[in-house]
């Protein structure tokens, strides 16, 4: 299968990124980007595009893919709802509808948050945006697509882009909440599945990641 990746200059991006270079079904990776991921292997290939609003004039490098795994994100403190909306819902939709109208045959997978809001009427603003976007990208008509609500993820070995509090949490936090925990390895393991096979839900818990990942469904 050939899939486009977001996000990995962050640590859920370069995660399922690194998995995903070690399967065998997956032939061609098109890293989608707003700046350079420093890489060089032969199933991969990037597209940089300093603003996501504007992948309307990518659309001809993104074609013949099956598959999406959209891992961009930012964190909302410090951010005021309107800006964190553009980022968040705005780029995300834009770049879907763009992905879906050249490969309408397309499976996404959006990485989103534990706790988002999908009344989108809560008082915590980063969950009702996130619960914005789920809700609106299962609106556009994809083939098949799925809404990641992860916990705590470990990093993957090799991963350059992991945050320090990251580090210190994956020594203790799986063994003390195993159920609330996952390896982004288990994150890849359940996108890639995904595409190949189809789930009931379309909101996923940890529980529901752990299950696809082990190909237990």
């Amino acid at each position: 299968m050939k899939i486009i990746i977001t996000g990995v200059t962050g640590m859920v991006g370069e995660g399922v990124l690194l998995t995903c270079l070690n399967r065998n079904d997956i032939s061609e990776i098109c890293i989608l980007s707003r700046k350079h991921y420093d890489i060089s292997h032969p199933k991969v290939k990037e597209v940089i595009v300093p603003n996501f609003l504007d992948i309307q004039n990518f659309k001809t490098q993104l074609i013949g893919y099956d598959a999406c795994f959209f891992c961009a994100g930012i964190s909302s403190i410090g951010m005021n709802e309107a800006d964190y909306t553009k980022i968040t819902y705005d780029t995300t939709i834009e770049v879907a509808k763009v992905l879906l109208n050249e490969n309408p045959k397309l499976t996404f997978h959006y990485v989103s948050g534990r706790n988002t809001d999908s009344t989108e009427k809560g008082k915590i603003m980063w969950a009702r945006v996130k619960g914005k976007t789920e809700n609106d990208l299962l609106k556009l008509g994809f083939k098949a697509a799925y809404n990641f609500r992860p916990g705590f993820m470990k990093p993957v070995e090799g991963q350059r882009n992991v945050k320090l509090i990251f580090k210190i949490f994956e020594l203790f936090y799986p063994r003390l909440f195993p159920k609330d925990s996952l390896t982004l390895e288990q994150v890849a393991d359940a996108m890639i599945h995904l595409v190949l096979k189809e789930y009931p839900k379309h909101i996923l818990e940890v529980i529901d990641i752990q299950s696809i990942a082990a190909n237990k469904y």
